[in-house]
C-alpha cells in the first residue's frame, strides 16, 4: 500500500518510515510535488492533523495520514501543546523552542511533562484517529544529538536518558509517535 505522509518535515518522514519499516511505502508532500504550506490553524492536535490529510485528499485525491505532535508541560498549564512547532514565534528553530521552555522553567521543580501525537488518516475518503503519548520531564539542560525538535530536554518516565541522547533506534520503539504509528499499521494491516 502506498501513502502520503501530509509533511514537509523531513526528520518526522525518516522517523515514520524507520519505524514502518517494509509495511507500507511512505511519500511525502515533496514526493508529491505538494510544496505549499498547509497552515495549521485550529487549537486541537486532532484538528491539525485532520486539516493538513484533508487537504491532501481534496487536492490530490490520494490516501494519506498526517500527525499534529504536542509538548505538554504541566507547570506550564499544558504549554507549549498546540503551538510546539512555533512556541517561541515564526519563524523560529528547534532551538528556540527548546530555549523558551527552558527559560521559563528556570526555578520551577515540577518538570512534568508529556509528549502527544496524534495521526489523522484519510482512507477512500474515510476519516480515522490514532494516538500515543509518553509521560517524562523537562531536563534542565539539553542532553544528545539525536532526533529533533524537543527531544534534548524531554526525559521519558523511566529511562535516564532524553529522546536525543537514546538515539533514534531507542526512541523509535518507545515514543508517542511511534505509539501512534504502531496503531495505524495494525489498523491498515486489516484493510488491505
Amino acid at each position: 500500500m502506498n501513502l502520503v505522509f501530509a509533511t514537509h518535515n523531513q526528520h518526522k518522514t525518516d522517523e515514520i518510515r524507520h519505524i514502518i519499516g517494509n509495511h507500507f511505502t511512505i511519500q511525502n508532500l515533496k514526493d508529491i510535488g505538494c510544496f505549499e504550506e498547509i497552515e495549521e490553524t485550529t487549537n486541537t492536535l486532532q484538528g491539525n492533523a485532520l486539516l493538513k490529510a484533508q487537504y491532501v485528499f481534496n487536492k490530490y485525491g490520494i490516501n494519506c495520514f498526517s500527525d499534529d505532535t504536542g509538548l505538554e508541560i504541566e507547570a506550564l498549564n499544558g504549554a507549549p501543546g498546540v503551538f510546539s512547532a512555533r512556541y517561541a514565534g515564526e519563524p523560529c528553530s528547534f532551538e528556540d523552542n527548546m530555549n523558551k521552555v527552558l527559560k521559563e522553567l528556570k526555578g520551577i521543580t515540577n518538570r512534568k511533562a508529556s509528549f502527544k501525537t496524534v495521526i489523522a488518516l484519510i482512507l477512500d475518503g474515510n476519516q480515522y484517529f490514532f494516538e500515543g503519548a509518553i509521560e517524562g520531564c523537562i531536563t534542565t539542560e539539553k542532553m544528545g544529538i539525536a532526533g529533533f525538535g524537543y527531544d534534548p530536554i524531554f526525559l521519558p518516565q523511566g529511562y535516564s536518558k532524553t529522546f536525543a541522547a537514546l538515539g533514534d533506534d531507542d526512541k523509535n520503539k518507545i515514543s508517542h509517535r511511534a505509539m501512534a504509528v504502531h496503531k495505524l499499521i495494525n489498523f491498515l494491516s486489516t484493510q488491505s
